[in-house]
């Protein structure tokens, strides 16, 4: 596997610059390209996630076939292959469409035959992951969040923009917008059910996750790799990765972006090496441009009791949102009942539709706001600053690692209040 440089990812962003400037108009349905009506999908991201995404693609839909997979790890390329056999004929992945190493990305999209890709690599390369797709006209479905840092969520912004000039489709892994309890919600607060949004709190409270120990013969690379939701430049921390889901509901509840927010989070029970040199809780103020603020309060601790959800306070009553349940206090009250589709499933629905029909739905620069929403707390935090939405867009702070190579690449130190600077 050679080295895959910084510099390589930033050629990958520069390029959507420069098609940008280029890129035709779309042309109708561009997923007939191979002679029929089956959508041919690639996965890059051969991990849980990555596998779960790829039979939720199969279940949405009976013209997707799964035609190439990717990843950094030759043993993730099998796991995910022997899995996926368990679908019969809906997968067809010969062994010329299965890639590994840090650039089996570029030659499943160049290579794969492949007209949508399902992105489910640890965050830190969904930017450049997504450009190369979009440079080369390919529908996306991209797992949350979009970016670990700014450099990222502008790349991916840029992405967006050349995606909805080609009429490309992109659906983000933030189900709930695709769940029918918080769609009907939403368009009950949205149409004015809680009156003026004054102030909103959201919670991902829980016990810990996965950890695997390290092997001897693993490099800093792999077990960073392998452990990647210890490690900021991998995750973005549990608040970008996980918590991302719920500041995009409020973000969806109020209409905006934050303009400011302020932070404290630390690492208190999750203290071990081995848990790289993330936080395990955090807690964020954010303040709106209509006035409105926002708790969000997210942790990682065992034996501490776990909430999920939202609620959202106006001047007429109050939201309550949480998978499966959706409810309006007030006076428009309001319960959800309906039926409840599998949103896993349904976000891929809704992308398959989005392509059959040429409609181009694009959800990157939505989540690619929710992604900063998130970031920007996480870097009020780790410095203990206030950080405005200003200073989070335009920031330079860059985590990329100095090549992708599987060596030496020492644990960063534990970020400090008041001692870690604000980039």
């Amino acid at each position: 596997m050679s080295a895959y440089t910084r510099r390589d990812f930033v050629k990958a962003s520069a390029a959507v610059t420069a098609a940008a400037a280029m890129a035709p108009l779309a042309a109708g349905r561009g997923f007939f390209a191979h002679g029929s009506d089956t959508i041919r999908i690639g996965v890059i991201g051969c991990g849980g996630r990555g596998t779960g995404a790829a039979f939720n693609a199969i279940e949405a839909a009976p013209n997707t076939t799964i035609v190439a997979i990717a990843d950094v790890m030759p043993d993730r390329v099998e796991s995910c292959r022997s899995e996926l056999a368990r679908l019969g004929d809906r997968v067809q992945v010969s062994d010329d469409r299965c890639f590994t190493g840090f650039d089996a990305y570029e030659r499943l999209i160049r290579d794969g035959g492949v007209d949508c890709v399902i992105l489910a690599t640890p965050p830190h390369f969904r930017p450049a992951h997504l450009a190369a797709a979009v440079v080369a006209g390919k529908h996306v479905f991209m797992e949350k969040p979009v970016a670990v840092d700014p450099p990222g969520v502008r790349s991916v912004l840029a992405s967006a923009m050349l995606a909805q000039r080609k009429g490309l489709s992109i659906v983000a892994g933030t189900q709930r917008r695709h769940e029918a309890c918080y769609l009907q919600a939403m368009e009950r607060i949205n149409a004015g059910a809680l009156g003026r949004i004054v102030h909103a709190s959201c919670y991902w409270n829980q016990g810990g996750l996965w950890v695997h120990d390290r092997k001897p013969e693993w490099t800093d690379m792999e077990w960073q790799l392998r452990n990647w939701l210890y490690f900021t430049w991998l995750s973005g921390d549990h608040i970008v990765e996980q918590h991302v889901h719920n500041l995009d509901v409020v973000n969806w509840a109020i209409g905006e972006t934050p303009a400011r927010c302020t932070a404290l989070g630390g690492r208190q029970a999750r203290t071990d090496p081995k848990y790289g040199h993330i936080y395990d809780h955090f807690a964020v103020e954010y303040e709106y441009p209509s006035g409105a603020t926002v708790l969000s309060m997210c942790r990682q601790i065992d034996g501490t009791p776990p909430r999920v959800e939202e609620r959202i306070f106006g001047t007429e009553g109050k939201a309550v949102t949480r998978p499966g349940f959706a409810v309006i206090e007030g006076a428009n009250a309001w319960r959800f009942r309906g039926e409840n589709p599998g949103p896993y499933v349904q976000e891929h629905v809704d992308l398959i539709a989005s392509i059959v029909n040429g409609a181009g739905r694009n959800e990157a620069r939505t989540v690619a706001e929710s992604t900063l929403t998130a970031i920007m707390g996480r870097m009020a935090a780790y410095t203990g600053q206030e950080v405005t939405w200003e200073q989070a867009m335009n920031s330079k702070l860059d985590l990329t690692p100095p090549s992708y190579e599987f060596g030496p690449l020492p644990t960063p130190e534990v970020a400090i209040p008041g001692r870690t600077p604000l980039v």
